[in-house]
């Protein structure tokens, strides 16, 4: 009887895969659906005309990240960008605000908490950027609509769209595969990539030049592609010495193991929020519009230098990659925590006391993979842009695109493989089970 429906065996053992692949494909094609829905009152001609004008600073940014949203202005513009700022915020404020950070040692209900928290951040600051958006892009509404009406109308569509992105971002960590925001700003960086394939090869139809450009392109994100797979896999292996000893009537005989440190702790994560914070000189005097105002002409000389590709950006954005590097691995991994765990269970790092200075050596370790880390994703970030001045051209998809991109494919393979391993464990246990109980 054991055998009786093998296809129903089959189409049961990774049911709770499939229907996290389901939700998740679903999720993006809504997504994507929101991506084509226009904010009422829009014209779509001075749209373009605006938009072939900023494309390299914030608009181009958000129009990457949004999948395209900004250019077609749908009730995506925003997209998640409120969302990670509000992360950040609330990160920052954890650290220096103790009650905050309090809140975050309370387990699960601190969790909720300060998610909470990060949710109305995120709401606010929505409004605030809807509010500006809409008021300095009077001049693209249709001639039949009123000004009141035209600003109420975006900060609703605006708000509304970004804070359904959130939603759905936090529905796909939870029922999907993988992290939700990382998902999204995946999708919208590979959508665009069917226009740039094609806007290489007609550059390489019109001019043969281009030809041997479109190859070398190739190559170049083909290198970064294998450079970015290989440093993400890069793990740094501590030998960790277990001692022999008694627990209860059972002697556990010594042995070894290692305790695996990726090169790279902090993921794409320091990339996406130099890039979102970077851009805010350039949000701010691109809300204010052709003010006079002394402090916004100081700003707009600032977002001037700061335009993607400048050297002043990519000084700054190197800095900032490195900074939220050290930043994030300080917030996630916790050598005290790591030693403290060691010292209980019995183990020992070959050379180093156990304690305050296995904690200590481990922090170490940490910190120098942290700047290789670092300075890799600074190189993979930078070098299209350093190509881009030399070529004298647009670079479509630039390191961090191709960063993102790489990194969250792997996040999401791994979990494909650690959900299809709990699949296969667990009808190994049912069998187990079965065969005893007969």
């Amino acid at each position: 009887m054991a055998n009786a429906n093998p296809l129903a065996a089959v189409a049961g053992k990774f049911g709770d895969l499939k229907q996290r692949l389901w939700f998740l494909l679903l999720a993006l094609i809504v997504y994507r659906i929101g991506t084509y829905i226009p904010i009422p009152g829009i014209d779509p001609a001075q749209l373009a005309k605006l938009f072939s004008d900023n494309q390299n600073g914030l608009a181009g940014l958000f129009n990457m990240f949004s999948g395209g949203a900004v250019q077609r202005a749908s009730v995506f513009v925003l997209g998640i960008s409120p969302y990670i700022t509000a992360s950040i915020l609330m990160q920052l404020a954890a650290e220096m605000l103790p009650s905050l950070k309090e809140l975050k040692k309370d387990g699960e209900a601190g969790r909720r908490k300060v998610t909470q928290y990060t949710r109305y951040a995120t709401l606010v600051l929505a409004l605030f950027w809807a509010f500006f958006m809409a008021r300095s892009q009077m001049a693209l509404r249709l001639p039949n609509v009123s000004p009141a009406e035209f600003v109420l109308t975006t900060m609703v569509s605006l708000v509304a769209g970004s804070m359904f992105l959130m939603w759905l971002g936090e529905q796909i960590t939870e029922r999907g595969l993988g992290n939700g925001i990382s998902v999204l700003i995946t999708a919208g960086i590979v959508s665009g990539l069917p226009g740039a394939i094609s806007h290489v090869l007609t550059l390489a139809a019109s001019d043969s030049r281009w030809i041997l450009g479109s190859i070398l392109l190739l190559v170049f994100a083909l290198l970064v592609v294998a450079a970015v797979v290989f440093v993400e896999r890069g793990q740094r292996k501590l030998i960790v010495n277990y001692q022999r000893r008694q627990v209860g009537n059972k002697v556990m005989q010594a042995q070894s193991s290692h305790m695996p440190l990726k090169v790279n702790m902090s993921g794409v994560m320091p990339a996406i929020f130099g890039s979102t914070l970077l851009l805010i000189p350039t949000t701010i005097t691109g809300f204010a519009g052709n003010s006079e105002n002394p402090v916004m002409l100081a700003l707009k000389d600032i977002s001037s230098m700061m335009q993607v590709g400048s050297p002043l950006h990519m000084v700054l954005f190197a800095a900032a990659i490195i900074f939220f590097s050290y930043f994030y691995t300080a917030l996630t991994f916790n050598p005290k925590d790591m030693a403290d765990n060691l010292k209980k269970s019995g183990a020992v790092l070959p050379g180093v006391r156990p304690g305050e200075q296995t904690g200590r050596y481990i922090e170490a370790v940490v910190l120098r993979l942290t700047l290789t880390g670092a300075l890799y994703m600074v190189a993979v970030c930078l070098i299209p842009d350093f190509l881009s001045s030399a070529l004298n051209t647009q670079i479509l998809f630039g390191g961090t695109s191709i960063l993102i991109v790489v990194v969250v494919s792997m996040d999401f393979m791994a979990q494909v493989q650690a959900q299809m391993m709990s699949q296969q464990y667990e009808s190994l246990l049912k069998k187990a089970n079965f065969k005893g109980a007969n």
